[in-house]
């Protein structure tokens, strides 16, 4: 059976989707985008651990009483879809196991139909919109997201949208707006998060000896940030 190459867990997640969640973070991302703040797992060879999905599902099932009120398990990264066969095989035992799934993804890749027809939320990281602004912020274009999108679209699956707001390039009310105007075109979208940036990683990337693209950015305020929620 195929095996996943895993950075790390969380057994006890509360930000990752509904409820308590078990997160698998998934090593290797295709993206380098100008804030991320796990570095460490761009490359999909430097693996910590393996597992096939029923290595995977005997560890989870020891935290299954925490996921009753509306929890489950949540398939994180990294880019998830580096590794989508995995994560196929991987959902599947998990709704076996009647356990809720969700995705965690830039949408940055493919996924085929038998993965979506397994996975009971979408969190979907909406880099930018612009396109533009998009390449410059990832170092890719829009092509595979927007192709990931219009999947989840003919599926049905559900989405949340999220969008990590940045001081100086999308802090405004315009770009948040327009983030509106968006999930509101979609047709399967429960909600829309802002994620605050900040500026935590800055140590990492002098460890690994990566420049760090936002040196001089600060962290977006809470104050900032609540104003900005408002116009959702």
């Amino acid at each position: 059976m195929v095996k996943g190459n895993i950075a790390s867990f969380e057994s006890m997640g509360l930000v990752d989707g509904p409820g308590v969640r078990f997160v698998v973070f998934l090593q290797g991302c295709p993206l380098r985008c100008a804030y991320c703040h796990n570095p460490e797992m761009w490359n999909l060879n430097e693996t910590k651990m393996q597992y096939t999905p029923k290595q995977l599902i005997k560890i989870i099932r020891r935290y299954k009483t925490y996921f009753q009120n509306g929890g489950g398990v949540t398939v994180s990264g990294g880019e998830p879809l580096m590794q989508e066969k995995f994560v196929t095989e991987f959902f599947k035992v998990c709704k076996a196991e009647g356990f809720h799934t969700c995705l965690d993804t830039s949408g940055y890749g493919q996924a085929s139909d038998e993965l979506l027809d397994n996975t009971d939320l979408v969190l979907l990281d909406v880099k930018e919109l612009d396109e533009e602004k998009y390449t410059a912020l990832v170092g890719k274009n829009m092509k595979k997201f927007n192709a990931f999108l219009q999947k989840c679209q003919q599926k049905g699956v559900k989405l949340w949208l999220r969008q990590v707001i940045v001081p100086g390039f999308n802090d405004t009310e315009k770009n948040v707006l327009a983030l509106k105007e968006f999930a509101s075109k979609l047709n399967n979208v429960e909600k829309v998060e802002l994620l605050p940036y900040h500026d935590m990683a800055k140590k990492k990337y002098q460890q690994l000896g990566i420049k760090y693209r936002l040196e001089k950015v600060p962290s977006l305020s809470q104050t900032k940030l609540k104003n900005l929620q408002k116009l959702l």
